[in-house]
Order: C-alpha cells, then structure tokens, then sequence
C-alpha cells in the first residue's frame, strides 16, 4: 500500500525533478519514487569495499628469490617443467 507523505526538497532536487517530467512527460509521483529507488540502489550497493590486511610471510629457510630456475627445483624439485 502507498505511503503518502509530505516531502521538502531543496531547490536544486525540485528543478531536477520538474526538468525529468517534462523531458520524460511521467508523472511527478512516479520520478520521485525512481530517482529514490535509484538513490537507494546506489547506496547499498557504495558500501565500504573489503580490505584484507597484509601481513609479511618471509621466505622459507634456505630459499633464494635470486634464480627463479634453482627456486623451482628446491621447490618442486628437479624437472618441473
């Protein structure tokens, strides 16, 4: 069942909404309530986004970044590719 209300809109959201009725030629009621349902939509979907906290893993004893091949075969060992 529709709510009916009293709004109170500032000048700027007035004119926007009079300039979507006359280009749209809908009715007032009804650009209200999609310019809110749009306004509502962006809202839940602008949450916070996630963060994951980095935390240093160092590197395995006896590991050395400097040969990628002799990593490799520590690693996975001898003829891995």
């Amino acid at each position: 069942m529709p709510k009916r209300t009293t709004l109170t809109l500032d000048d700027d959201v007035a004119a926007g909404l009079d300039r979507a009725v006359r280009e749209s030629g809908r009715p007032f009621r009804k650009m209200v309530n999609e310019a809110i349902r749009l306004g509502l939509a962006h809202r839940a979907s602008a949450r916070e986004p996630f963060v994951v906290a980095a935390s240093p893993m160092g590197l395995r004893e006896g590991l050395s970044l400097d040969s990628i091949s002799e990593l490799l075969d520590q690693i996975e060992g001898p003829g891995h590719r």
